[in-house]
């Protein structure tokens, strides 16, 4: 006789888990503090407020100081912990001191109707003394594109003071589309004047037009990630038109407080949004209870019934209140422990009485029915302190942004033109010498950076002050502010980042703004400089 095939019994058991509130926040915590922590590192090695010996940020010290090495194996180490500013050489042995070349470009309008033409232009470049043994390579590419009436050969040539030809010349014959009229030098030397000379070789044919293209890789001397001041602007980053320097020292000010402030405040939002939408949903739970009580139902059997109701987010506390009372845990256990989970007052205040009237017996649905209009009226006024408190918080964020603004546009608008009308020179640069005067009144040069740098710190405190005090007056306590805050500090990093801190103001090109550079024969002001004519405007010979 064959057996029958038993059939296994499976139990599913949805136990209560352990609350992970708390051990979530303090996980967020950490990692705030750390990011914090390591942000505001950054920002006030780089912020020139620890100053040290040789004028370098502490950041580039330190880590240059560790790493600085050549390819020969030299060890530089020590010119970052002297107090001599460190010299090019030792700045080219550390990765993120490296001097990448800038490029100054040359576009010519047509020269018109002649036989010999030329202009003469500038080399700028770092002079022997600075660059020391360090190989630097300025390649310099002219495009041109020459025309005539009838075909006539022409010459252009690259030539310097002593009309020495540089590099090669270009021969072609107008009208052929097989010449590509281009001349490329590997290196040309800076701190010379130079020119460029086109040239009819046919005599009596003039050249109808002429133009071309020059583009020059320069190097400065000043590190690629830094300004002329030392002060760390980090790597760019070209996004469209603008370019964008994210790592810039700050930057880290902002994100400091961000980190400290917003990840903990958000977290815990969440929590308590959650508890209030639990809280809505109550009430609705409660006048259910009763209901089902003055049916005849016990306890027990109403919640279990209730489960299958909608309450939206009390439908999970509700099931594991069934679940519980399902393995025989008594109602007012099991109603104590949905309290603690919850632990908002007002859902422990309406517990702690059902819990009561349940122990003391009696007719309890008219508890659960004071309960629920109880918690219900605390909730109406809770949503009515919220909708007059919320003009309150808009006027708040008015504000904040309208101060935002003024400061946008002073950073970007005001403080450039001030630095550009006293500053000495017509490319308002950041030096510190120079100024204006208006009658008896000298105006001092300013530097931009600084009070680019106050306008930032003065937005990022005005974020903090303004966050603190929406979360006070929300509902009462300044921690609840510090999601508001962190969103103002977004703001302000956007607004400054996209606006504020261009190359001008940040002295990222201030070497092709106002500074020289000087060598044993002569000066010249940074850039090609192309004067209105040339040393010999004369035929080749």
């Amino acid at each position: 006789m064959a057996r029958k095939k038993q059939k296994k019994l499976v139990v599913e058991l949805d136990l209560p888990k352990d609350d992970k509130t708390l051990k979530n926040l303090y996980i967020v915590i950490f990692f705030s503090v750390i990011l914090g922590l390591s942000s505001g590192i950054m920002w006030v090695t780089n912020s020139g407020f620890i100053p040290t010996a040789n004028g370098e940020p502490m950041f580039t010290n330190v880590y240059c100081g560790a790493t600085a090495e050549d390819n020969l194996g030299t060890d530089f180490s020590a010119e970052f912990s002297g107090s001599v500013k460190p010299s090019y050489q030792a700045n080219e042995s550390c990765a993120i001191l490296k001097d990448n070349p800038d490029q100054l470009q040359w576009s010519e309008n047509p020269w018109t109707n002649f036989l010999s033409k030329a202009k003469s232009f500038d080399v700028p470049g770092m002079p022997d003394q600075v660059r020391g043994d360090v190989i630097v390579e300025q390649p310099l590419s002219l495009k041109c594109n020459v025309d005539a009436p009838t075909p006539t050969r022409y010459t252009v040539v690259i030539r310097d003071a002593d009309l020495n030809v540089i590099g090669e010349e270009f021969t072609g014959l107008t009208g052929r589309d097989s010449d590509v009229c281009l001349i490329e030098i590997d290196d040309i030397a800076p701190g010379q004047e130079y020119e460029v000379a086109i040239f009819s070789l046919d005599d009596g044919n003039r050249l109808n037009s002429a133009e071309f293209d020059m583009t020059l890789d320069f190097y400065d001397g000043v590190p690629t990630n830094m300004n002329n001041k030392s002060y760390w602007l980090g790597p760019k980053i070209e996004l469209g038109p603008l370019d964008l320097r994210p790592m810039i020292f700050l930057n880290f000010f902002g994100l400091t407080f961000f980190f400290l402030l917003y990840p903990a405040s958000l977290y815990w939002e969440r929590v308590e949004k959650k508890k209030n939408e639990i809280e809505e949903k109550f009430p609705d739970f409660l006048r259910d209870m009763a209901e089902y009580w003055k049916g005849g139902l016990s306890m027990t059997v109403a919640v279990q019934t209730l489960v299958k109701s909608e309450y939206g987010a009390l439908n999970e506390e509700v099931k594991k209140m069934s679940d519980q009372l399902s393995w025989g845990i008594k109602f007012s256990d099991v109603i104590k422990q949905f309290s603690e989970r919850v632990g908002t007052p007002l859902v422990k205040r309406a517990i702690t009485l059902i819990a009561e009237a349940d122990r003391a017996g009696g007719k309890i649905s008219d508890i659960l029915v004071t309960a629920a209009n109880d918690s219900r009226e605390i909730k109406f006024l809770e949503g009515e302190r919220s909708r007059a408190i919320g003009s309150y918080i808009a006027v708040i964020w008015t504000s904040y942004f309208v101060f935002l603004g003024v400061i946008t546009l002073l950073g970007k608008i005001f403080i450039p033109a001030i630095a550009k009308s006293n500053s000495g020179d017509e490319g308002g640069g950041t030096g510190d010498t120079g100024g204006a005067n208006i009658g008896n009144m000298t105006i001092r040069s300013i530097d931009p950076l600084f009070f680019v740098t106050v306008f930032y710190y003065g937005v990022t405190m005005q974020a903090l002050g303004n966050g603190s005090m929406a979360g006070l007056m929300q509902n009462g306590r300044f921690s609840a502010g510090f999601k508001h805050s962190g969103m103002m500090i977004i703001a302000a990093l956007l607004a400054f980042n996209l606006l504020v801190f261009s190359p001008d103001l940040i002295g990222e090109s201030s070497h092709a703004i106002s500074q020289q550079i000087i060598t044993s024969d002569s000066t010249y002001t940074v850039g090609l400089n192309p004067s209105g004519g040339g040393y010999v405007p004369s035929p080749l010979t």
